[in-house]
């Protein structure tokens, strides 16, 4: 799982049947470490009902499609909020 930022919606006119009444999310990635963007802004399906400006987990791929009970087409999916978050550095120093 992938850790971002809501940084907007998206709206359609019109679209794919299997989309209708998912909410799409503009959800900027975000490195766990230090919480810095990692890479351009992405859509991403919401199946937890996330708002703007929340931290939000979420996956892609077929794992993206199977967060729905009707198993849409989409390749990013917001499948989680983000409370808080402890990350220990793993690195060696010296």
């Amino acid at each position: 799982m992938k850790l971002a930022r809501v940084v907007g919606r998206v709206f359609c006119s019109r679209q794919e049947p299997g989309l209708d009444r998912k909410t799409m999310l503009l959800i900027q990635p975000l490195k766990w470490e230090d919480e810095t963007p990692s890479g351009d802004p992405i859509v991403a399906a919401d199946a937890v009902g996330a708002g703007a400006s929340e931290k939000v987990f979420w996956v892609a791929s077929r794992e993206a499609a199977v967060a729905f009970p009707d198993v849409p087409p989409i390749d990013a999916a917001v499948v989680g909020i983000v409370d808080g978050a402890q990350v220990r550095d793993f690195r060696r120093k010296g």
